[in-house]
């Protein structure tokens, strides 16, 4: 098993370590500290001992910042984590804000003292986010202060080790373009920005331009890493000896010098010695390696990471790779969801059962490496918290009566995959049934879409909302996200989401697609698929060549939850079209003892 169930915080953690934390303040003279959720190096999905959030706050989901002063405490959570966040950090210290309304920074700006030292630890927070933080203490005239060391670290007494994994090769037959390709490409778009070099900072970045992968993260398979490459393709990979082995420096080839990671800093002294022209990304970029280069003389380029872009375009070795994986772990879910409609339907299995068995399904697959995530198996209530962990503590049946929301995913060599799939315990509400069938026409509306080039995720977003919107209806999370190539499960720059993007989506895209409804304290409806975007083909009397979706992920959606009489004409075609491609790719693969069961979930309605 990959996923563990017993819980990783508890509400305590406030109690028992803000006076740890306001002790390490005091000794530093500062009247406040800001923590992010992000590690040195902006992932996602950290590892075990960057934490801090959590250590800080009990608060364990994926997103979130806290401002601790000497008096006061407060969390920063999306949409997401309205609920749990209310569960985990300890409303007898802290107080919440939506980050969507008020962001850390804004808030400093109207609540720290004249005069206040407030501390931030300048490797987890990014150019941009420092340029913020500066304008707050403008704002309200408090001192903003670089730690030379984080707080936590000195009052977490039993924080964890930092990953050492081995660093292996992603061979090409998976990877589509060998590294040497690649760093060519990134070079000429470093030259055109006018620089000399560019330093990378971002781990996906480099596991995808040096084809190379880890398992400092879980879920992820990421090895933690820094890189700079010149423009002239050739680059140094900045990784900790204890991960390097013989055989990389061969993989990498003559033009990749390999050095420890704690060698970083004397490079970009280096190189600003030289009065080098360095490209920088400032969302994503250290500013302490920023002061780095700008003390030692360095000319800063601001250059939005340069591998961002090409990694999220897919080459069609990564996509082949993508609808292979989705067809093999499409089985494995549709096993799971057989399991659901037969032995979990007496009211008598409970989440981490239900968890468990999935995993098992996938694990079948002798190709998977790890979960993409951990999975969101979310009974009644449990279903309607969208970032739901399921821990001991928390674990429920799967009552008859109720609806149960399983968001899951798997890593690949080929491919991420990650799918929602709700399905009924017992006989479905007239209500749940409505809700089902509204988040299913938002999902095969923008499954259907076509768009010019040029369009961004942000100008379809109300597409997916429409149906829900037309009953006074919403959900609280974007519509989609981007996905990697045996990498992060969640990948920019490109998103479908209500908030403002300006990144256009680009052939090869891969993408989520997952409307949801959200009833607190009763139930959870996610309907999530992948889909890529297909290149720009003509439109029969149209003008303009059109793009579209490939929908790629394989498994039945359940028709128990679905209002007939609700959906279109094309949108009832849609779902027969997208069941009967189901029951033809994955009907090799499913054992013959579900078939029956099989044929009647794919049928056509």
């Amino acid at each position: 098993m990959f996923q563990t169930y017993e819980p990783v915080s508890d509400i305590s953690f406030a109690g028992k370590h803000l006076p740890l934390l306001r002790a390490e303040l005091k000794k530093q003279n500062l009247d406040g500290f800001v923590v992010p959720h992000d590690d040195e190096y902006q992932n996602e999905y950290i590892p075990e001992y960057a934490e801090r959030l959590m250590w800080a706050t009990g608060f364990s989901g994926s997103a979130g910042a806290a401002v601790v002063t000497t008096d006061k405490a407060v969390m920063f959570t999306d949409g997401r984590y309205t609920l749990q966040v209310r569960q985990q950090a300890d409303p007898d210290h802290f107080d919440y804000v939506s980050i969507e309304e008020q962001t850390p920074d804004a808030w400093l700006g109207e609540n720290a003292s004249k005069g206040a030292r407030i501390g931030y630890d300048p490797m987890l927070h990014t150019m941009a986010s420092v340029k913020k933080l500066r304008a707050a203490a403008d704002k309200a005239g408090f001192e903003l202060v670089a730690v030379s060391q984080n707080p936590i670290d000195d009052a977490w007494a039993d924080q964890p080790a930092r990953p050492m994994t081995p660093i292996t090769p992603h061979q090409t037959k998976f990877a589509g373009k060998s590294s040497e390709e690649k760093r060519k490409e990134i070079a000429a778009a470093i030259k055109k920005a006018g620089a000399d070099a560019a330093l990378i900072t971002a781990a996906p970045s480099i596991a995808w331009l040096f084809n190379i992968r880890g398992r400092d993260v879980a879920r992820t398979p990421l090895p933690l890493s820094r890189a700079i490459i010149n423009s002239d393709g050739s680059a140094t990979l900045y990784a900790a000896p204890e991960k390097v082995d013989n055989s990389l420096p061969g993989f990498l080839g003559d033009d990749v010098d390999i050095r420890a990671e704690d060698d970083v800093a004397g490079a970009l002294e280096k190189l600003g010695g030289g009065n080098a022209k360095i490209a920088v990304d400032p969302g994503l970029t250290p500013y302490k390696y920023v002061e780095a280069l700008k003390n030692a003389g360095a000319e800063l380029i601001e250059l939005a990471d340069p591998c961002a872009l090409p990694r999220a375009r897919k080459n069609e070795t990564e996509i082949e790779g993508a609808r292979n994986a989705h067809i093999r772990d499409g089985a494995a879910v549709t096993q799971f969801l057989h399991w659901i409609d037969t032995e979990a339907q007496g009211g008598d299995i409970d989440e981490i059962t239900a968890a468990k068995k999935l995993e098992e399904f996938r694990t079948q697959s002798d190709d998977l490496r790890d979960i993409s995530f951990d999975t969101i198996s979310g009974a009644g209530s449990n279903g309607a918290i969208c970032h739901y962990k399921v821990s001991t503590e928390t674990n429920i049946k799967l009552d008859r009566g109720t609806l149960y929301l399983v968001d899951s995913g798997g890593q690949y060599p080929d491919g991420t995959t990650d799918i929602t799939r709700t399905a009924p315990i017992g006989d479905p509400t007239d209500e749940m049934r409505d809700r089902f069938t509204r988040v299913l026409k938002g999902h095969i509306a923008l499954a259907r879409m076509k768009f010019p080039s040029g369009t961004t995720g942000h100008q379809l977003d109300a597409i997916a909302r429409k149906p829900l919107w037309d009953a006074g209806l919403d959900y609280d999370h974007g519509t989609g996200h981007g996905v990697g190539s045996f990498l992060g499960v969640h990948e920019g720059p490109q998103r479908i989401a209500k908030a403002p993007n300006s990144q256009a989506l680009y052939p090869g895209m891969i993408l989520s697609n997952e409307p949801g409804f959200y009833k607190a304290g009763e139930f959870g409806i996610r309907i999530e698929n992948l889909i890529v975007v297909t290149p720009a083909t003509p439109v029969d009397g149209g003008e303009r060549e059109m793009m579209s979706f490939e929908t790629i992920t394989l498994a039945p959606i359940d028709l128990k939850l679905v209002k007939a009489e609700l959906l279109t004409t094309a949108e009832r075609q849609w779902l027969n079209d997208y069941h009967a491609h189901v029951r033809k790719t994955l009907a090799p693969l499913v054992p013959s003892e579900i078939s029956n069961w099989f044929e009647n979930a794919t049928r056509a309605i």
